[in-house]
């Protein structure tokens, strides 16, 4: 196989500390409550956890291994691995597609991380002792003013690029080492003072009693998409992450180990967000807005708010962190490798370069929240800049990537270089890995890819 890549992880806890980090974002603390949310409670927390089992971590497993073996980002450690295959080197560009799409994905994850910090204020004021209704609206009035946005949006980029300019050992794992304990540690606080000042029972309740007449192809469908993109496979980071990974860690343990604690803080958000939602009389189906406009107004009117919101957003941001900077280091080590650009000058070019395409995010929400670029498409009515770029990437490039990197994986890479490099603890493991990554993840993938369109 293709040489091992001269930079590597200081341990493999360091490893599995970073790849949990990139793994655990917004998307956890986020997105999962909300869709929990909407989707019915426990019976859908069921059959997500099926969907990590049988679909996310063999596409982990199958992504961290052409990243070990290709040693270097993802188009080249693409191409690195095909060659060694027997196969055409332009399997590299799936490896393109995954690099631009976690790069597009940087560009506005990194506005919508920006609101956490803004928040962290808004919590420390106790929003302003404004009236329950104007909490709500504080959100919609950060979201209608650019200049806020842009602000927000820049310092939460040059935060992400410090520390991916300073590199592998002293730019990420030290952030990780430092930022995931920190979150953990405030995720199990806040469940603390959510079970004091909540209703953790009904919470409990919520999302673990299961009631399965509520499961229908479309909540097996929203499973496999949450796990899919909660895990972040095909976004390149996992891929580049993976090439640091010494010769002696097993990927197959890491990445049940990444995967258990990404579905780990999912569903430790929700113990920390539901008590809170239900001992307030709010509703845990309001959506996106639970996180910036529900919860804020619990805040506001429960003993020691002021700080617990303040140490909630702060979780927020943690996460964000940890997941921006693994956006972006594909394009940086792509650079490195690619054009023998100096890391801090890679991560000048292309976080400025990533900092303007964001401002089409910024703009999507206020001056051109009517600006509608592919209007004249039946498919593409009433969907801003922001919103072509997050469906693009979310529901045609990622799922496309994936299903490429299975059949690649499963069908052009003979069983026994793969049986060389990974660990699975018997002949009936590695046969039922097998199995999975050639017919139920691309199948599944394909679904989603399908009905996305």
């Amino acid at each position: 196989m293709a040489a091992a890549s001269a930079k590597s992880w200081s341990s493999g806890f360091t490893f599995v500390l970073a790849a949990v980090g990139a793994a655990v974002g917004l998307g956890n603390i986020w997105k999962f409550p909300f869709v929990v949310g909407v989707s019915g409670g426990g019976a859908f927390v069921l059959v997500y956890l099926g969907c990590v089992l049988f679909i996310a971590i063999p596409i982990l497993i199958a992504e961290l291994w052409i990243g070990r073996a290709g040693g270097h980002s993802p188009p080249i450690a693409m191409a690195n691995v095909a060659r060694d295959a027997g196969q055409p080197r332009a399997w590299s560009l799936v490896g393109y597609m995954a690099m631009l799409v976690g790069y597009l994905i940087a560009t506005y994850y990194c506005v919508i991380a920006g609101w956490t910090l803004s928040y962290i204020f808004k919590a420390g004021s106790g929003f302003g002792d404004a009236a329950p209704a104007a909490v709500a609206a504080q959100f919609d009035a950060l979201l209608a003013d650019p200049r806020q946005l842009i602000v927000w949006h820049t310092v939460f980029m040059a935060i992400a690029l410090y520390i991916v300019g300073r590199g592998l050992k002293k730019g990420i794992e030290k952030a990780v080492t430092v930022l995931m304990p920190s979150l953990f540690a405030m995720l199990i606080l806040m469940i603390g003072y959510a079970a004091v000042e909540g209703d953790f029972g009904r919470a409990i309740d919520f999302l673990f009693s299961a009631d399965f007449s509520k499961i229908d192809g479309a909540t097996v469908l929203v499973a496999i998409g949450q796990a899919f993109f909660s895990i972040s496979v095909a976004m390149g980071l996992l891929m580049t992450y993976g090439s640091y990974v010494p010769k002696g860690v097993s990927l197959t343990k890491s990445a049940l180990v990444i995967a258990g604690a990404d579905t780990l803080v999912a569903l430790l958000a929700g113990l920390m967000i539901f008590p809170l939602v239900f001992g307030n009389n709010l509703d845990p189906g309001s959506g996106p807005g639970l996180i910036f406009q529900t919860l804020p107004t619990a805040f506001a009117e429960m003993p020691g708010g002021r700080i617990f919101g303040v140490v909630f957003f702060i979780l927020l941001a943690f996460a964000a962190v940890t997941s921006l900077i693994a956006i972006i280091e594909p394009i940086v080590r792509f650079a490195e490798g690619k054009w023998h650009m100096k890391r801090r000058n890679g991560v000048l070019v292309f976080g400025v370069l990533a900092w303007a395409i964001g401002l089409l995010t910024v703009f999507s929400f206020n001056i051109w929240s009517e600006t509608y670029p592919l209007g004249g498409i039946a498919a593409f009515e009433g969907m801003t800049p922001f919103a072509l770029i997050d469906y693009f990437t979310a529901n045609v490039m990622m799922p496309l990537g994936g299903i490429l990197m299975a059949l690649f994986v499963g069908w052009l890479v003979k069983p026994s270089v793969l049986a060389e490099d990974l660990d699975f603890g018997g002949a009936l493991m590695a046969k039922a890995w097998l199995w999975m990554i050639r017919i139920v993840v691309p199948l599944a993938i394909l679904w989603v890819l399908y009905t996305s369109l």
